[in-house]
């Protein structure tokens, strides 16, 4: 491993990162979490998403703000198109994720990153969606995910980074292992 004596300033707090790990060794009952989110259809396929508050470290929690997502369907599946869709909030939500962990191991790890991209690809094919062909899942087929690092970093350094990066990305684990998802339903 590429070990460098200068300050590494990736902007994660690793210090911070590893004392919550620590007191949570201590205190298993104050990791468990809960994250929410609320959509409330607009028109059409239009949906918009607002993330608020949370649950967490014993405690509700609040956001610095509210954060608003709009999400929508392409007009190539007759929508209006104002926002991305569902699925490709996922990806985001993958990079945001794997991306995020790159950066708190590259600081841990003492490796100044100068840029790092991802690209993300998933294929789907929608005549599972649009009930064409039953045996068609409706889901994505697989995704693919790249990414190009610059970094005081060897290549091989940066393979582990990426690596540990997955090992503990939340969003990698939704993605990759069954979930159970609980919908009801009632009138207002």
């Amino acid at each position: 491993m590429t070990k460098h004596t200068e300050t590494v300033t990736n902007g994660v707090n690793v210090a911070a990162l590893l004392g919550a790990r620590e007191a949570l060794k201590d205190a298993p009952e104050a990791a468990g979490f809960k994250w929410r989110a609320t959509s409330e259809w607009v028109k059409g396929t239009h949906n918009r998403a607002t993330v608020d508050g949370f649950f967490g470290l014993g405690a509700e929690q609040k956001h610095r703000q509210t954060y608003k997502f709009e999400s929508d369907h392409p007009e190539i599946f007759a929508s209006e198109d104002k926002g991305a869709t569902p699925v490709e909030f996922v990806l985001v939500g993958l990079a945001g994720c794997l991306t995020a962990g790159i950066a708190a191991v590259a600081q841990n790890r003492n490796i100044q990153l100068h840029s790092v991209k991802a690209t993300l690809e998933a294929g789907m094919n929608i005549q599972g969606i649009l009930g064409i062909d039953p045996d068609v899942r409706n889901g994505f087929d697989g995704i693919k995910v790249h990414y190009d690092i610059d970094a005081d970093a060897s290549a091989e350094d940066i393979a582990a980074l990426v690596a540990q990066s997955q090992k503990r990305s939340a969003v990698f684990d939704v993605i990759t292992n069954p979930t159970d998802v609980t919908v009801t339903s009632s009138k207002s």
